[in-house]
């Protein structure tokens, strides 16, 4: 029996299964180097923190993105960009349903149904990518009937420049993006269910 095969074919084993295991986590956009994360506030007047999502802003409603504002900025912010996912979707990664992203700092929130496209007028300069659906712009909570309660995450990231990005990113491409650049962060969660 040749054991140095064994045990090379059980390495081998344990290093695919460990990053299998490392592809399902999405990774978490990296800060620059000795910063600490400052929190930023992010409120929506549509729903609370933890609370359900109204009808109006899901696939089941009018579709529209919420309203959201902002508070807390870290100092030196030149950008934000707001991510918003379902971790709870029955799939490895979670589905994404907005991606913005070129948010001026002097931003302090985004209106009721930002337009589905991939470039902005308001906020000026404001950007696009693309959701799981493989279109631009906000498409609310849809999960599957009967599924259970969903929650949907509204991550919004300080970031230390205006990054020369296009539009119609998809979420990996932007979270490489910003990595490095994040000066802080917040997030709202709101749930929804079928």
């Amino acid at each position: 029996m040749n054991w140095r095969r064994i045990l090379h074919g059980l390495a081998l084993g344990a290093l695919g299964w460990m990053i299998g295991c490392a592809e399902s986590h999405e990774p978490a956009p990296a800060l620059q180097a000795g910063e600490r994360p400052m929190s930023i506030t992010v409120k929506s007047t549509a729903f609370d923190e933890g609370q359900a999502i109204p009808k109006r802003y899901t696939g089941d409603g009018e579709d529209l993105s919420p309203p959201l504002s902002w508070s807390q900025l870290p100092a030196g912010t030149k950008s934000l960009a707001l991510v918003v996912d379902d971790p709870d979707a029955p799939r490895a990664d979670p589905w994404v349903h907005w991606l913005i992203y070129r948010i001026p700092a002097e931003a302090t929130g985004l209106k009721e149904g930002v337009p589905q496209k991939e470039q902005l007028a308001e906020p000026a300069g404001a950007l696009q990518g693309k959701n799981s659906w493989g279109t631009a712009g906000y498409r609310g909570p849809a999960p599957p009937k009967g599924h259970g309660t969903h929650h949907y995450h509204f991550k919004l990231y300080a970031l230390n420049l205006a990054l020369d990005l296009k539009p119609g990113l998809e979420k990996h491409d932007l979270l490489n993006a910003i990595s490095g650049h994040v000066l802080g962060h917040g997030e709202l969660v709101g749930t929804y269910q079928r």
